[in-house]
């Protein structure tokens, strides 16, 4: 099938939308300047700022001031509103769009302006709610109304590049016919320092490719665009403003924040996207290519275009001149440019640019009348994170309306192995029949020994949580018998808060020098992929999900889609790490005690460190099937029903086959109306299960739900310290006479811990 751009919006340091974003392209007319409205000491750095203040943004939007808003959330809500108005969508019309979104700072603007007020005062509480990345992305889609299903992903600055990667595997597969994704991304004194403690910023307009070239100049914005299947898109009449023929993320697994000399992990991200689109090398008519300015990031990417291209390189220039590196929304942003090169038949110029004696040399000026039928869009980030988009013309194309090949979103994929380290004995099931019973409204997660996991070198520059990591995905990965998944895909709801929290009070308390650049470099949400690839040597695609209660839940439905395709594909065997990762220091769960999210009555918070490994072949001594995945927005009861129902039909199935349904209730008032309230009406007289009273609320704690639901498959029971009556409360001293909880069958894990974010994963037997 051919996937449409239908749509798009953008906002950058060079104009307000598609039409001002094109007058300074052709211009050559670059917004790098002054600080100016970045509160920062560091005047010395050139960045690509928005012109427009956070009031002038509200107001241009219609919000009232004193609404709590973030930069990153305004910025996205002005592209995206551009992206819906230009395919013809409005607030009535969204409800069965997906809506993808790609930041690494999120609200971190305004956390760093009240992080030393939040312990002392509660006048700031709403900023603490927004810190997290998912939360910018929820702000950006409740402006415009009730979209199907929202999530984020956080892979640095290949982030919104990897968003429209997830938005088309959602399309391809069947998941839904129409996507909106992209990225947003404000500039903060957090990652300007992290930048410079680093050593990456130019105190001059960036050159990239040039033998000057001394460092990056960070910029801000956003861009989305609207993809669609091509039968959806003829019959509601949108026009083709574009083509995403092609696709690919791969991973560097060379360094945290260094790319390899070779240029490994770009080199298979753009070969993997030709080949996706049946093109050759000699189709590329012109390359956006990444190129930040930095002589190592620069001299890599030219590596990896001589490996791809040889002697004959098509055009190539880089647009951050012009823009700075908008980081997280580059991928959206120099998307859009690419678009508007092609419908404008034009090469942008790389600003700055002089000699080079390393790398590839740039296009230097302005060429117009250039006919461009397939567009190269590079993005990298942080961990060797690498993606391509190719863009195609739709000039001269004829609309043929072919019937569509999709990978169906059904089938199963098998669970070789899970393991935990948590709130429980880590590695072990003796929760099951012998579970520690925590009384404390906070439990950090238990310990194991690391050393025959990791080096005492090594895990002394390890954070807690990349220590935890490491060691359950190696314990899984034995058990499993796989040596090296091909795809490695993360959910976190914080990161590595521990080394933020660090950056974060020492910038605040301290003052912007002398910085540690080991707290920024572990302080991005796709450390923990990276590390994981780095440590195995795995070159494939690798992502990171960071959206909440649905974090390891939208990593996990990636993961599905993908050995999915794999199995239509032809691969005998394709193998998936899946994990689930979240540390909670005690002063970021004093904060979040403070604004609501954790310490209500009866609940227990702690930290989670899941993982999974999922193939395509049943093999000996998996633990279960993974069947089926379904995720919603501001469902209604209603609506979820519909959901349950057809989830399960869409596999054989009715609820009363269930053998229980676990529920991710905490304990707490509002836990307890989101999940009884109406479940009799939607799952009858099915058992309600509930985990984390023995493990703990966390952002990723539906990971720990299905290493439980995976476990009681496996052992072929249920154990009763697990059982929930009608009303929330537990049944742990019980016994329970109920049939399914000795040879369970199907096990429903039902996610629904915030109002807004559901999930439904479906596990059977083997």
């Amino acid at each position: 099938m051919r996937l449409w751009i239908t749509g798009s919006g953008i906002i950058s340091s060079i104009g307000v939308g598609k039409a001002a974003t094109l007058q300074s392209l052709m211009a050559s007319r670059s917004g790098i300047s002054k600080v100016r409205y970045l509160k920062t000491a560091h005047s010395e750095f050139p960045v690509g700022e928005i012109p427009m203040s956070n009031s002038e943004l509200e107001q241009a939007l219609g919000i009232s001031a004193g609404t709590p808003t973030t930069r990153t959330s305004l910025m996205g809500m002005l592209a995206l509103r551009e992206a819906l108005a230009s395919t013809g969508l409005d607030k009535e019309s969204i409800s069965d769009v997906a809506f993808v979104s790609g930041t690494t700072v999120g609200g971190m603007d305004m956390t760093e302006q009240h992080w030393l007020d939040f312990p002392e005062s509660s006048q700031y509480d709403v900023y603490i709610r927004s810190h997290d990345c998912g939360a910018c992305t929820e702000m950006i889609a409740d402006h415009f109304g009730k979209f199907a299903s929202v999530t984020t992903l956080s892979t640095a600055c290949s982030s919104a590049a990897n968003a429209i990667i997830y938005g088309a595997r959602l399309i391809e597969s069947g998941t839904t016919d129409i996507v909106i994704a992209g990225g947003a991304e404000c500039i903060t004194k957090f990652h300007l320092n992290g930048f410079n403690a680093l050593r990456i910023l130019d105190t001059a307009p960036c050159r990239p490719f040039d033998d000057s070239r001394a460092g990056l100049n960070l910029g801000e914005g956003a861009a989305f665009i609207v993809l669609e299947s091509e039968r959806h898109a003829i019959a509601r009449g949108a026009k083709a403003q574009a083509f995403l023929d092609g696709y690919a993320n791969a991973c560097d697994a060379h360094h945290q924040t260094a790319s390899s000399a070779d240029g490994e992990g770009a080199f298979r991200a753009m070969r993997e996207a030709l080949q996706m689109a049946k093109l050759k090398p000699s189709d590329i008519d012109y390359i956006n290519a990444h190129g930040t300015g930095t002589p190592n990031n620069d001299s890599s990417e030219s590596a990896a275009m001589r490996r791809l291209f040889g002697e004959t390189i098509p055009p190539m220039s880089s647009t951050k001149p012009f823009t700075g590196h908008t980081t997280s929304a580059s991928g959206s942003i120099e998307a859009v440019i690419c678009m508007l090169a092609i419908e404008n038949s034009f090469i942008p110029p790389n600003l700055n640019f002089s000699s080079t004696t390393d790398c590839i040399a740039p296009v230097t000026e302005l060429r117009s009348s250039v006919l461009l039928r397939h567009v190269l869009c590079n993005s990298f980030g942080f961990g060797g994170n690498d993606s391509s988009l190719l863009i195609s013309s739709c000039k001269n194309q004829s609309i043929l309306g072919q019937s569509e090949k999709r990978t169906s979103n059904k089938g199963d994929i098998f669970l070789y192995s899970a393991q935990h380290i948590s709130a429980q004995k880590p590695f072990s099931r003796k929760w099951m029949t012998k579970p520690l019973q925590h009384t404390e409204p906070y439990v950090r997660s238990i310990e194991p020994d690391y050393k025959p996991y990791i080096a005492p070198m090594e895990a002394r520059r390890m954070g807690r949580i990349l220590k935890r990591a490491l060691a359950v995905t190696k314990e899984t990965l034995t058990q499993s018998g796989v040596e090296k998944p091909d795809i490695i895909v993360t959910g976190t709801g914080l990161g590595c808060i521990e080394n933020t929290e660090l950056f974060l009070d020492a910038l605040c308390r301290e003052g912007e020098e002398f910085l540690k650049p080991t707290h920024f470099m572990q302080s991005t949400h796709n450390t923990i992929s990276s590390l994981l690839a780095i440590q195995l040597g795995c070159h494939g695609y690798n992502a990171t999900y960071a959206h909440k209660t649905i974090s390891f839940d939208s990593a996990l439905n990636d993961a599905l889609m993908q050995l999915r395709e794999a199995k239509k594909n032809g691969l005998k065997s394709a193998t998936a790490l899946v994990g689930g990762h979240d540390e909670l220091t005690p002063a970021f769960y004093n904060l979040l005690c403070k604004a609501g999210y954790l310490g209500n009555p009866g609940t227990m918070a702690s930290e989670c460190s899941a993982s999974l490994v999922l193939g395509t072949e049943k093999r000996e001594g998996a633990m279960c099937r993974v069947t089926d995945m379904a995720m919603l927005y501001h469902p209604s009861p209603e609506s979820i029903t519909i959901a349950v129902r057809k989830l399960l039909s869409h596999n054989g199935m009715s609820a009363d086959l269930l053998s229980g349904v676990l529920t991710g209730y905490n304990g707490s008032e509002n836990s307890r109306h989101a999940y009884c309230d109406h479940y009799n009406d939607i799952f009858g007289n099915v058992p309600m299960l509930h985990y984390k009273h023995l493990f703990g609320e966390s952002y990723t704690a539906s990971a720990l739900g299905v290493y439980v639901a995976a476990c009681c498959l496996a052992e072929q029971y249920i154990p009763h310290s697990l059982l929930c009556n009608a009303s929330g409360g537990t049944e742990c001293d019980k016994e329970s006479t109920h049939s399914r909880l000795s040879t369970p069958k199907a096990i429903l894990l039902y996610n629904a811990d915030d109002e807004k974010n559901h999930s439904l994963t479906l596990l059977t037997a083997v």
